[in-house]
């Protein structure tokens, strides 16, 4: 199995006393069923597993009373000896929850009689027009993790990064030297990788195991078609299609001078009231990420967004590329990208911090004044400047040189370089864009 950085939130949780029942979201074949399985067998002498999607009938179960005792007897009627049952010693796995809105309902109950832990996983959970909603969402009586597909150093984990190495990353990062050149070229070879790859675990473990950039590919592209076939099949009427045309819209609205998302881009006379659902839609299915403008770029950064104006970014990289025309992958190896190199590595650095937990902002005037990304970083508002190559980042200079009206201070430019400093901007290599966690 991928070693993923999720177990180790599974593993606190256990050893929380008095711990709720977990449900983990996250999009579609981001790996969920795969890493609460292994911990679960890891962790528990007895796993009760339930895949209500697989199993339709197994809703039953849950559709007579939700006592805890009966619940269990009929788990053993419906699963024989798979399912065993000892107080502290067992876990219930509730796999596609959203297909029981009912075992949602159960889940306080659970709670309530304490023998057994429940882990619960959902995709879509939330979404508009999926699944029905439980009679009863049982509000303070569950504990909920978003799960999301492979970052960039479970990557650098895949394909035999040490921990001495990344370690070694962090304290140049940290004290701000150079990378050593071997490891710096190396890192820039599995970075562009992790673009054309991304983190969908199934994805990953085919690259690593035969690196072969075409099966990438058709995996890819039959992930995004099973995404779009969720928004036929779950959607509700009025935005089937408005959802699956703001989808393929992204790579568009990316490739622009001014990456803000138009409304005109998707359909003819778009407005947000027309299509603001079905970009929620996407959002909340864990496809899209949106990237708010700020009024200015100073903490706090929520207070300072703009809800109306923002950029939309794909939730993983290799999934944004597989959306992109034939040859792109080789292009992206071989740094042969033109004008699609902006639209490529924003959405990449939007892959690094989404990953890492941060929320996406931006800064943009009318004036053309643009910085990529604002972050907090260390306790300050931070400038982030995305550069293919090691080029100019003059709007990033010129909100610098002017403290007393954009109040920022310090900026960070990631480009196809080593580290270096001049004056208040840092620059970093691409792939240390991943390790900005600090806040």
């Amino acid at each position: 199995m991928l070693r993923r950085k999720i177990l180790d939130v599974f593993q606190a949780w256990k050893g929380t006393p008095g711990h709720r029942p977990m449900i983990v979201k996250g999009c579609r074949q981001c790996g969920k069923t795969v890493a609460v399985l292994a911990f679960a067998r890891n962790a528990y002498a007895h796993v009760v597993y339930l895949n209500f999607f697989e199993n339709p009938k197994l809703v039953s179960i849950f559709q007579g009373s939700l006592q805890v005792d009966t619940l269990t007897m009929m788990m053993t009627a419906m699963l024989g000896t798979e399912a065993v049952f000892v107080p502290g010693e067992t876990v219930i796995v509730l796999d596609e929850i959203q297909m029981c809105p009912e075992a949602r309902t159960a889940l306080k109950f659970f709670q309530l009689d304490g023998r057994y832990d429940v882990i619960a996983t959902g995709s879509l959970l939330g979404v508009e027009g999926y699944g029905d909603a439980p009679r009863s969402i049982p509000v303070g009586y569950e504990t909920t993790v978003r799960m999301v597909p492979m970052d960039f150093e479970e990557f650098l984990w895949a394909n035999g990064i040490t921990e001495d190495l990344l370690a070694l990353l962090r304290t140049c990062l940290r004290d701000e030297q150079s990378v050593p050149v071997a490891l710096h070229q190396r890192m820039r070879e599995l970075l562009l990788q992790y673009v054309v790859v991304g983190g969908m675990p199934a994805v990953v473990q085919a690259f690593v195991d035969r690196k072969n950039l075409a099966e990438v590919l058709a995996m890819q592209r039959d992930l995004v078609h099973s995404y779009e076939d969720d928004m036929v099949k779950y959607a509700q009427s009025r935005d089937k299609v408005r959802i699956r045309k703001s989808f393929r819209s992204i790579p568009i609205q990316l490739a622009k001078e001014n990456k803000k998302f138009q409304y005109s881009l998707v359909e003819r006379r778009g407005t947000s009231a027309k299509l603001e659902s079905a970009i929620a839609w996407l959002e909340d299915a864990g496809l899209a990420l949106r990237c708010y403008n700020l009024s200015v770029p100073e903490l706090p950064l929520s207070g300072q967004a703009e809800e109306n104006v923002f950029k939309l970014y794909l939730m993983d990289t290799g999934l944004f590329i597989s959306m992109l025309d034939d040859g792109t992958q080789a292009d992206v190896l071989q740094g042969d990208l033109l004008g699609y190199k902006g639209a490529i590595f924003e959405n990449l650095v939007a892959d690094f911090f989404h990953k890492m937990g941060r929320r996406l902002y931006y800064f943009r005037k009318d004036s053309g004044l643009e910085i990529d990304f604002v972050i907090r970083y260390r306790g300050k508002a931070t400038l982030v400047e995305v550069k293919a190559q090691n080029g100019n980042a003059k709007s990033l200079r010129t909100v610098l040189a002017h403290p007393e009206k954009y109040h920022v201070g310090q900026a960070i430019k990631l480009a196809d370089t080593n580290v270096g400093r001049a004056g208040d901007v840092l620059t970093l290599p691409l792939y240390l864009g991943a390790f900005l966690t600090e806040l």
